[in-house]
């Protein structure tokens, strides 16, 4: 169905690669728009880009620890709603040993029935666990195939008060995006979290994540009933965490999140196999002017929705810095507490930019508001 060299709806979610009826032959045309008029406009739904316009900054607060963190997207095609999957560390419980906020954290759950104007908190994703005792659940990463949903979310048994723990990845899959049933421990990553899945061209899919020297390394499945790593490292050059693989603008994209103290944001790698990455540009590596975004752009996550790609990150708003740019390390609700926002991605002179400002609410000066 897709021509060499472009992917099938994977990770991208770029709706213009999947309903481009000029790669499609003219049989598989005639179905197309027989499935266009029968199902009607709510088939493709997701298709409109996110109001980011009319979005809210904060994107959103996890009402319940006001942690959420490692944000990825999802189309929930029963219900006709974004889904925004996240980190949910315990940022606001009390008393709580050093880094201990950031385990036993669950896999949360926003929504919006707008486009992105307005999230509400759903709850957490039933995810069985592979251990008994109460547990930690990172990074989980959302895709859909066909007609199951599926997930990669990083496990680790217990809650640490330093980090530590014997972390490794977990593959579930689910009919609803509630609901969901294990399927493996992927074999090979005892110490590897933040894993990213995307569809090849010729039908495989492939995964990216962090190992434990803080490098990116793959995996690859045939049919996603097992995983199997290649032991293959991409991207070595500066440590990092949380690699995100997307594809836009005729390349395939690989954001990482430097492991770093410093005021660093988001590097951007570019690639034409998916295979061999070079470094593009930095991005969200300067303050911005919205609530809770002066912060850098953390962790993220790309949706792709026609020729607009939309990042989705998080920020520590409550993080103070030296003036030597390092972090002032603390154990406080206001260290700990996270924020998502949205910010839209630009492919400007062979470069990704990112202005997080450009949808900024401007508020008007007091000699403004006297004109008026």
């Amino acid at each position: 169905m897709f021509p060499k060299g472009v992917p099938a709806w994977g990770k991208s979610r770029s709706i213009n690669i999947m309903y481009n009826t000029s790669n499609l032959n003219s049989m598989k045309r005639i179905v197309y728009m027989l499935a266009v008029l029968f199902y009607g406009t709510s088939l493709f739904a997701q298709d409109k880009p996110f109001d980011i316009e009319h979005a809210p900054a904060p994107l959103f607060r996890c009402p319940i620890y006001d942690g959420p963190t490692d944000p990825t997207l999802e189309w929930n095609a029963e219900r006709q709603e974004w889904w925004m999957f996240y980190t949910q560390r315990r940022a606001n419980v009390p008393n709580l040993q050093e880094v201990a906020c950031v385990y036993g954290s669950k896999v949360g759950i926003a929504a919006t029935k707008n486009n992105g104007k307005n999230w509400y908190y759903v709850g957490t994703a039933n995810l069985p666990e592979p251990m008994q005792g109460q547990s930690t659940f990172w990074a989980p990463d959302v895709f859909k195939h066909k007609d199951t949903y599926y997930m990669i979310v990083t496990f680790i048994p217990g809650i640490h008060p330093f980090w530590g723990g014997d972390a490794r990845l977990v593959f579930y899959k689910s009919k609803d995006l509630m609901n969901w049933d294990l399927v493996e421990e992927i074999e090979g990553t005892h110490g590897c979290i933040d894993a990213s899945a995307f569809q090849m061209p010729d039908g495989t899919w492939k995964m990216w994540y962090k190992t434990p020297d803080s490098k990116t390394n793959t995996g690859v499945s045939k049919d996603l009933t097992t995983w199997k790593v290649t032991g293959k490292c991409e991207i070595d050059d500066v440590p990092h965490e949380g690699p995100i693989v997307f594809y836009w603008k005729n390349k395939y994209w690989n954001i990482i999140d430097e492991c770093n103290l410093g005021y660093v944001g988001l590097h951007c790698y570019e690639s034409d196999d998916a295979t061999n990455w070079t470094y593009n540009s930095t991005i969200l590596n300067k303050p911005g002017l919205r609530p809770d975004d002066f912060d850098q752009g953390r962790h993220c996550d790309v949706v792709v929705i026609g020729d607009r790609a939309f990042i989705f990150y998080f920020t520590h708003p409550g993080r103070t810095y030296k003036m030597d740019g390092m972090e002032v390390e603390e154990n406080t609700w206001n260290y700990h507490r996270a924020s998502i926002q949205i910010a839209e991605l630009e492919y400007v002179d062979g470069k990704i930019v990112c202005d997080r400002d450009k949808y900024a609410k401007k508020v008007p000066s007091p000699i403004e508001r006297k004109k008026k």
